[in-house]
């Protein structure tokens, strides 16, 4: 049975869309390998129709010489979560269609490893409220910016994980890995 592993870049207060404000931050060495190895035990990756069509063309023309991650990314079968995305041209990809907790599950069922998710906020915030993810990576960047979409939206209901994993960085950020809080 697959595990699902969030990978998110994320601000002090939550945010996370367009992660472009990271760059602002000397990337650690440390970090490219906390994430090869988050994708390293991953045999396919899980998108949102609006990451995917972001990484689709950001990945597709990269190679193993521009970036590592590139073969994982390009090479990886790929299932996208959409209800208007009519194709998905990127190598190995599959359109799951709108989200269903039940079409997840199945997912989870018929891979043997773990699934990849990066970005997909809308995804990522439904896996969560369904008890789907099992892995929750946040980089937390030492910036609060005020504005943006967050992970937790402020109707989620009460969620509570325990910490699995912590790392530092040079430039101040973090890697905070949780799992779902277990009850005795």
């Amino acid at each position: 049975m697959g595990t699902i592993r969030v990978h998110e870049f994320i601000t002090l207060d939550g945010v996370i869309d367009n992660p472009s404000w990271s760059f602002d931050y000397p990337f650690d060495p440390k970090m490219g390998t906390a994430i090869a190895g988050i994708m390293g035990a991953c045999q396919a990756i899980l998108l949102g129709r609006t990451t995917f069509e972001l990484f689709a063309p950001a990945w597709s023309a990269r190679t193993a010489e521009d970036d590592p991650g590139a073969p994982f990314m390009n090479g990886s079968p790929k299932y996208v979560v959409s209800s208007t995305l009519a194709h998905a041209d990127w190598n190995n990809s599959t359109i799951l269609g709108p989200y269903s907790a039940h079409a997840i599950r199945d997912l989870k069922d018929r891979v043997d490893g773990g699934i990849y998710v990066s970005g997909s906020a809308t995804l990522v915030r439904a896996l969560l409220a369904d008890g789907l993810a099992d892995e929750l990576h946040l980089f937390v960047f030492p910036l609060a910016l005020g504005t943006g979409q967050r992970l937790f939206a402020d109707r989620t209901q009460k969620t509570e994980f325990a910490l699995a994993g912590c790392e530092t960085y040079a430039s101040g950020a973090l890697h905070l890995t949780y799992t779902p809080a277990t009850t005795a």
